[in-house]
C-alpha cells in the first residue's frame, strides 16, 4: 500500500488536512484541515466545545461519513472503503446508544458477541458494568445509564484494538463512572488504543495519556494533561486571619512570586508563568507565618487544572 503523505502509517489513527463542509462548496465548515495523530495503546481525548467539530470528525474517523477533502487512516485503512477490514477491529461507543430498544439487553449483547470470532464473555461484561439484574429488561426500559453501560459492553464486547468511546460516563452515577474509568484504564495496559471524546475535563485528565482541544474545526491544543497544565505546582493558598501585612510577607518571598488576600482570610501566593513555585517559596511562607506567630490552615498546592486550560482556549461563552 503506497505511502499518504502527511499520514503516519503506524499511528492507530491519523487525520491529515481533514475538511468537513456542509452544504456543498458554499457551505459551513464543520472540520477545517484538522491534522492528528492519536498512537497505538494510548487514550487520547478529542476536547471541544458544542458545534467545534467533534463529532464530524468522529463520524469519519468510523466511516459513517466522507471526507470533503484530506485523508483519513484508522489501524493504517480507510475507514469507507476498508470498512469490511475494520468492523471486527474497530469497537465504537455512541452516545446515544443506537440500541435496538425492543430486545432484551442481554439479547442485545450476545447476538453481537456472536458476530465476533473470539468475543469477551457476555456474562463477564454485563457483571463488571452493573448489568447482571438486568439481562432479560428491554432496552426501552433501562434507565438513560444503564443503556450507556450496555453501548459501552456493545463496543468492547468484540475485543477492538481501537475503540471510539463517546461521552463514556454521560448520565452514570459515581460508581459507575469509576467502573468505566477503569476499564478504559484496563484497556490501555492490554494495548488497546482508545479515542476518548467528553465533556468532563477530570475524566479527560484522569485517563488520556494525549488530549487534542479543537474548536471552530481546528486544532487549537495539543499534548499529555501535564504538558496542557503546566504540570508543576502554580499557586499556594492558606487561611489566616484576615488583614495580613502582604508587602511584608511579598518581601519575604522568593525573586517572581507574589501574594493577595483572595476573599477575608484566605490568601493565594502565585509564581510567574516561566517561575512554578518550589520548596523555596513554602519555606518563605510558612517562615514568616511561625515568625508573626500565626498557623496557616489548609495550605495546598496547586496548579491549574486542565478545565482552566480548555476555558482559557475556547472561551467562557455558553454555546
Amino acid at each position: 500500500m503506497p505511502r499518504l503523505p502527511g499520514v503516519t502509517p503506524d499511528a492507530a489513527l491519523s487525520l491529515c488536512e481533514l475538511t468537513v463542509r456542509y452544504g456543498g462548496s458554499g457551505g459551513r465548515v464543520a472540520v477545517d484541515r484538522l491534522t492528528l495523530t492519536a498512537e497505538r495503546g494510548r487514550v487520547t481525548a478529542l476536547l471541544g466545545p458544542n458545534g467545534a467539530g467533534k463529532t464530524s470528525t468522529i463520524e469519519c474517523c468510523e466511516g459513517l461519513r466522507r471526507v470533503t477533502s484530506g485523508t483519513v487512516r484508522v489501524l493504517g485503512l480507510d475507514p469507507v472503503s476498508d470498512s469490511r477490514a475494520l468492523r471486527s477491529r474497530v469497537g465504537v461507543m455512541l452516545q446515544d446508544g443506537g440500541l435496538p430498544t425492543g430486545a432484551r439487553a442481554g439479547e442485545v449483547l450476545r447476538h453481537v458477541a456472536a458476530l465476533h470470532e473470539d468475543p469477551e464473555p457476555p456474562a463477564e461484561l454485563l457483571t463488571r458494568l452493573g448489568l447482571t439484574e438486568h439481562t432479560r429488561t428491554m432496552v426501552r426500559r433501562l434507565s438513560g445509564g444503564q443503556r450507556q453501560r450496555l453501548s459501552l459492553a456493545v463496543a468492547l464486547v468484540g475485543r477492538p484494538e481501537l475503540v471510539f468511546l463517546d461521552e463514556p460516563s454521560s448520565g452514570l452515577d459515581p460508581q459507575a463512572r469509576r467502573a468505566v474509568w477503569d476499564i478504559v484504564t484496563e484497556l490501555r495496559s492490554r494495548g488497546v488504543t482508545v479515542i476518548l471524546t467528553t465533556h468532563l475535563m477530570d475524566e479527560a485528565e484522569t485517563l488520556a495519556d494525549h488530549v487534542v482541544v479543537i474548536d471552530h474545526g481546528h486544532l487549537v491544543a495539543e499534548g499529555s494533561p501535564a504538558e496542557l497544565t503546566g504540570g508543576t505546582a502554580d499557586a499556594l493558598t492558606f487561611g489566616a486571619p484576615s488583614g495580613l501585612d502582604l508587602l511584608e510577607l511579598a518581601g519575604a518571598l522568593p525573586a517572581g512570586a507574589t501574594v493577595a488576600e483572595t476573599t477575608p482570610g484566605h490568601y493565594k501566593v502565585s509564581g510567574r508563568p516561566d517561575t512554578p513555585l518550589d520548596p523555596a517559596t513554602v519555606a518563605a511562607v510558612t517562615g514568616w507565618c511561625a515568625a508573626q506567630g500565626i498557623l496557616p490552615e489548609g495550605l495546598t498546592l496547586g496548579r491549574r487544572s486542565l478545565e482552566d486550560v480548555f476555558l482559557h482556549l475556547t472561551g467562557r461563552q455558553v454555546r
